[in-house]
């Protein structure tokens, strides 16, 4: 564990400690949740994360400790990072690829990220007590001694990972003042459940799409859905489905394992399951889903490009996890990043995410201002 003090900015009361621990069992779950209240991806999710063997990600924790208790927190991860990692498919990336055939390292930066890989957004999180003045010098504690972790690990790239636009505009003026830029990351996909049953949903629809989705949701004569909390044998199949989706994307950060599925699916126990689509015996598609008592977030949809496509499971999965919120309550659908086309067909808003990022190096961080468009994820894929 790592420990930095800082000045404290109220006379009069014990002095700010910040944190820094390579493993969130260290801060434990009350004390970590009280600085997430609300947050589905909370210390449940993050410790399958670290339990999933992902990769080269090394995962680090921070808190600011005042009086005693923490007052603010963050997730972080290093790893090597390739500069090409989000850039569209095209010739600049086909060159790059044949490069690192004879460079391996070759536009690859050691990077250091606030924020997780496997949630969908950086949340920062504050204790409930703390007032809304303090959230910003707190904040600023955070980065300087993550700034310092990044140092010390050699880190020469570090990064702030999707930040939602709200949390950005109230820490836009810190992250400007320690020289870090922004580019756009993918937005989240959400769905109120305003609603009361599928029929309403349908009748707020076009007249095209409602018409396209009776006509699509006919496949599920041929569908058979089963909800699970435990993949247990199947979790090779479940794999090859996930492994198949993931060839298709553009967009191939970290690579999940097997224990990342099990992980959630025993550490979120109650508040995870996942959702399986046969056609006869054969498995075509897999959902994992994680929730609390008001929003479910659409972690994954993977499925047999080949077979599955023709029995439209993909929209299958859409009403199947709308069903569900229905059933048991629950106020919000997040679908996730990327695919926005029919989400937004389907109803969707979207929540714009930046990405912060700031090379130690100015020369190299004014290179990066400047390629930085090719990179973003802004425009909806």
């Amino acid at each position: 564990m790592l420990q930095f003090a800082h000045k404290d900015l109220r006379s009069g009361e014990s002095e700010p400690v910040t944190h820094v621990y390579d493993t969130i069992r260290a801060i434990g779950r009350e004390a970590w949740n009280a600085c997430f209240p609300g947050n589905v991806e909370d210390y449940d999710c993050l410790l399958a994360i670290e339990g999933a063997s992902i990769g080269n990600f090394e995962w680090r924790y921070l808190t600011v400790v005042e009086d005693g208790k923490i007052s603010a927190a963050m997730p972080a991860f290093l790893c090597p990072y390739p500069l090409d990692a989000t850039l569209e498919e095209g010739m600049p990336r086909r060159l790059i690829r044949r490069v690192r055939q004879h460079a391996s390292g070759f536009l690859v930066l050691r990077l250091a990220c606030l924020g997780s890989p496997c949630t969908e957004t950086g949340a920062i999180g504050f204790h409930a007590d703390v007032p809304e003045e303090r959230r910003e010098p707190l904040f600023g504690q955070l980065l300087a001694a993550f700034e310092a972790l990044a140092a010390a690990d050699g880190c020469a790239l570090m990064g702030i990972k999707d930040i939602a636009a709200p949390v950005a505009a109230e820490f836009g003026a810190v992250l400007a003042k320690c020289h870090y830029a922004a580019i756009g990351g993918l937005p989240s996909a959400w769905l109120d459940i305003d609603f009361k049953s599928i029929d309403e949903y349908m009748g707020r629809l076009s007249a095209g799409t409602r018409k396209d989705m009776r006509r699509k949701l006919k496949s599920f004569d041929a569908v058979t859905v089963a909800i699970t909390t435990d993949i247990g044998h199947l979790l090779p199949c479940v794999m090859a489905l996930y492994h198949d989706t993931r060839n298709r994307s553009e967009w191939q950060f970290e690579e999940l394992t097997p224990a990342y599925f099990e992980g959630i699916l025993t550490h979120m126990a109650g508040r995870s399951f996942c959702a399986l689509y046969f056609v006869g015996d054969e498995l075509l598609a897999a959902n994992l889903i994680v929730h609390d008592d008001r929003l479910a977030i659409d972690k994954f949809f993977c499925m047999d490009g080949e077979r599955g496509r023709p029995y439209n499971l993909y929209f299958l999965s859409w009403f199947t996890n709308l069903r569900y919120c229905l059933d048991h309550g629950l106020a919000r659908y997040q679908s996730g990043q990327a695919y926005y086309e029919n989400k937004v067909r389907l109803g969707s808003q979207l929540t714009t995410n930046t990405i912060f990022f700031r090379h130690r190096n100015r020369l190299v961080q004014a290179l990066l201002r400047l390629v930085s468009p090719l990179f973003s994820q802004e425009e909806a894929k």
